[in-house]
């Protein structure tokens, strides 16, 4: 399965539902996402909603279904934006996801971050660590990851001794389908340590929701060029929530579903001509990767709008005024 040609500015839906799903549910959005014409299909990785009070919400684990979805889809792209490293040991998770994108045809990537919600990590029973500590846990991570991924390329045994994780002489390493290994996604708000990692692992860097955007963007590239790596390697991405309607009411339904305030006041809400508007903007921002955040599910003729009115308007004018630039795998 080919990757999407780099520099050209590629559209994704993510899925994070306010009252979770089921796998009918998840694979149903899949499929529309697919038939409308998108990149990728990516679900954020939680086992609970933002309001821990909601008895209604259904957990999925994130990378059973996208085993599903590696089944039951046959063109986009699979990820999670962004995974949660507290939930699963890296040597486990190397396997998870070499699984799955064996199972897809070579389609699934990597998004990892530091965990943030303390309170579904108490309600599940898992470890949080502090902050500094979970971004050395994460870091150790991606090392053994990629570590391990790319012995299974030239077929040596991997080693590794960190202070939270080690491993002792793996010579029978997890063999995605992807050569070297899937892309890894690393983003966040943070001023230090997220670019830092990301400049270090990273073939997108995710820079989240809200806040100046280009200056995230360039405090990313300043991270890379510190250790002597081209900054234009790396793809570019940002989220965007939205709630696009043919008409007032359409957008009026859809804007109530948006999760919170702070996620409104960064949303995209109006006609397809605001939301194409707006992703241009993004794009002159830095971006070549836009995340169309979807909160109600069910709502499947919004993909399909999207899919319409926005979409095709974005892949023919946005990428000339972005200027996008051409990432390539960074040098192993």
């Amino acid at each position: 399965m080919a990757r999407p040609e780099h520099g050209e500015l590629r559209l994704r839906v993510l899925m994070e539902p306010r009252h979770g799903a089921t796998y009918t549910d998840i694979l149903a959005l899949a499929r529309a996402t697919e038939d409308a014409g998108f990149d990728a299909f990516f679900r954020s990785d939680h086992l609970m909603g933002v309001d821990p009070q909601d008895s209604t919400y259904r957990p999925t684990d994130c990378w059973t279904t996208l085993g599903g979805l590696a089944r039951d889809t046959h063109r986009v792209r699979l990820g999670a934006l962004v995974g949660a490293a507290t939930f699963r040991g890296p040597g486990l998770l190397a396997t998870i996801v070499a699984s799955a994108d064996e199972m897809s045809g070579g389609r699934l990537e990597l998004g990892l971050g530091t965990g943030w919600y303390e309170r579904e990590h108490a309600a599940f029973g898992l470890p949080f660590p502090p902050t500094g500590e979970r971004f050395d846990r994460l870091e150790e991570q991606l090392e053994i990851i990629t570590g391990l991924w790319r012995s299974a390329g030239d077929a040596s045994p991997f080693s590794f001794q960190g202070k939270h994780f080690s491993i002792d002489d793996n010579r029978t390493p997890p063999r995605p389908a992807q050569r070297p290994y899937p892309p890894i996604i690393i983003g966040g708000t943070g001023p230090r340590r997220t670019p830092a990692i990301a400049a270090r692992f990273a073939d997108e860097f995710n820079g989240a929701l809200g806040g100046d955007l280009r200056e995230r963007f360039e405090v990313f590239a300043r991270a890379c060029e510190a250790i002597g790596r081209d900054p234009g390697q790396a793809r570019r991405s940002v989220v965007l929530p939205v709630a696009c309607g043919a008409d007032e009411a359409e957008v009026r339904r859809r804007a109530e579903v948006i999760g919170s305030e702070f996620m409104r006041t960064n949303a995209a809400i109006g006609s397809p001509g605001l939301v194409t508007d707006r992703i241009a903007s993004l794009a002159q921002a830095g971006a070549d990767t836009v995340y169309l955040h979807i909160y109600d599910i069910h709502d499947l003729e919004h993909i399909a709008l999207l899919g319409t009115e926005v979409l095709p308007h974005v892949t023919e004018s946005v990428p000339a005024a972005a200027g996008a630039v051409t990432p390539q795998r960074r040098p192993e």
